[in-house]
């Protein structure tokens, strides 16, 4: 199981991937080969080859494997034993986030950010960081979502989180840290109302429309990371002053596109029967949420330090 985020995905880009990939040969009920390479070809993704010794698979005779033509939806299939379900989703979701949000607040309220302690808490939050990116470039890499990955994914994260907001709310802007939660709430509200609605059409061009500005947004901020570490100051520019809100707005826009795919990606995945391990799509939700958090909380700190 992988995430669309771009920092941890390959979905899509994978040989081995059974869910919208550049397969070498087409499933039983699945695209024919001309649509290889489409992560939105028409057909079941989640049918088994002919011939599968271990299940009789309802869905490998797929009556299933066309998307409705005029929404380009998949036509949803019946539930079965062991099959996805939208509360599997919903349910690891918010363990996932849940864990998340714990360990923000203990590292909250453990890790002071007074000019005594700033440097210690500033080394827990950044190793914190970097195991989590570690955890998360393992889960997106491995075939099978392992829930012990996730969650731990999920606890390091969360005392980053909790650290860095502290340091914003505390030493830059009050409240930031809620303002930051409240704009995550009501992006994720207002694309699931606009995704339900059909004002979204999440396509094959909207899939590389999405990926390649993510790209170019990724790599951007690499070669500003980069020269603020080895020139001093703030690089480029990217992240302060008035081009930073520039690309914060275009951050927290590119957060909402994504959680679009990821929409996307669990309809699709209950339409046709997925694998209930799949349900563990909620790491690919909690990755977009935090990137659109952080987005917002950088926002906010530019733009109270420019008051």
């Amino acid at each position: 199981m992988r995430s669309r985020n771009p920092v941890f995905s390959r979905r899509g880009f994978s040989r081995d991937n059974g869910y919208a990939g550049f397969n070498t040969a087409p499933q039983a009920g699945g695209p024919a080969v001309g649509t290889q390479g489409n992560p939105y070809a028409q057909g079941n993704p989640y049918a088994q080859p002919s011939g599968n010794p271990y299940a009789q698979n309802p869905y490998a005779q797929n009556p299933y494997g066309q998307q409705d033509v005029q929404t380009g939806t998949p036509p949803q299939a019946p539930a079965a034993p062991g099959r996805m379900t939208m509360d599997d989703v919903v349910a690891r979701t918010a363990s996932t986030l849940g864990v998340l949000v714990v360990t923000a607040a203990l590292a909250w309220a453990l890790l002071p950010v007074d000019d005594a302690h700033l440097s210690r808490s500033y080394g827990i939050g950044i190793g914190a960081a970097l195991i989590a990116m570690v955890l998360g470039f393992v889960q997106s890499f491995k075939r099978t979502a392992s829930p012990a990955l996730i969650l731990s994914y999920a606890a390091f994260e969360g005392v980053f989180l909790g650290m860095f907001s502290s340091v914003v709310d505390n030493r830059i802007a009050s409240g930031a840290a809620m303002q930051a939660v409240l704009g995550t709430m009501a992006v994720f509200v207002a694309v699931l109302v606009a995704y339900k609605a059909g004002w979204i059409r999440v396509n094959r061009r909207f899939y590389g429309f999405v990926m390649a500005a993510a790209l170019g947004f990724v790599l951007l901020m690499v070669v500003n990371t980069l020269f603020a570490v080895f020139g001093g100051g703030d690089g480029l520019g990217f992240r302060s002053g008035g081009l930073g809100i520039v690309f914060g707005i275009i951050g927290v826009l590119l957060g909402a596109c994504f959680l679009a795919l990821d929409f996307k990606q669990v309809e699709d995945g209950v339409a046709y029967g997925a694998p209930r391990e799949e349900a563990w799509l909620a790491f690919g939700l909690t990755l977009t949420l935090v990137w659109i958090y952080l987005e917002f909380l950088r926002l906010i700190a530019i733009l109270n330090s420019n008051d």
